[in-house]
């Protein structure tokens, strides 16, 4: 089995991300090497069905410190998976796809959704979607730029 081609954009730690699919223009999400999918903070998470398949509908909210521009997601459930966070404790997740556009790439993620309202971070990147790209220098922070200003006040709640 031969690898794909990558290229080799470098990415910091933390980037300033879109998810386009889902109407959020901005979330600073932390890039981790050590995770395999990607997590995204998600509440009033329920499932339904529609024409037979499994959906499930949840909330988002981008900024870390605001409640505002909280935005509601509708997707087809990709998988259900046990994760074990980083405090060890491992609990199932509901997996949706969502495209995520970062330093003007976009690649497609598997997401899980996980309660992240005590953690630095609304969005997680982890190396399944990493490894589409992106070289991670742990150095390096918003190699992409930094959102519009309104968008990091918003995230530090002014």
């Amino acid at each position: 089995m031969t690898e794909p081609i990558h290229s080799t954009t470098i990415a910091g730690w933390r980037e300033w991300v879109s998810l386009p699919g889902i109407e959020v223009p901005w979330v600073k999400a932390k890039l981790d090497t050590g995770a395999r999918s990607s997590a995204i903070h998600a509440f009033d998470v329920e499932g339904f069905r529609r024409r037979g398949a499994d959906w499930v509908r949840f909330k988002v909210r981008p900024w870390q410190l605001s409640e505002e521009d909280a935005v509601t997601v509708e997707r087809p459930v990709h998988d259900r998976r046990r994760v074990r966070s980083s405090s060890g404790h491992v609990e199932e997740r509901i997996v949706v796809m969502l495209d995520v556009v970062m330093i003007g790439h976009t690649v497609t993620a598997e997401v899980t959704l996980s309660n992240r309202d005590q953690m630095g971070f609304r969005m997680l990147i982890g190396r399944e979607a990493l490894r589409q790209g992106f070289v991670v220098d742990s150095a390096r922070s918003f190699v992409g730029g930094r959102a519009p200003r309104p968008a990091r006040r918003r995230n530090r709640g002014k």
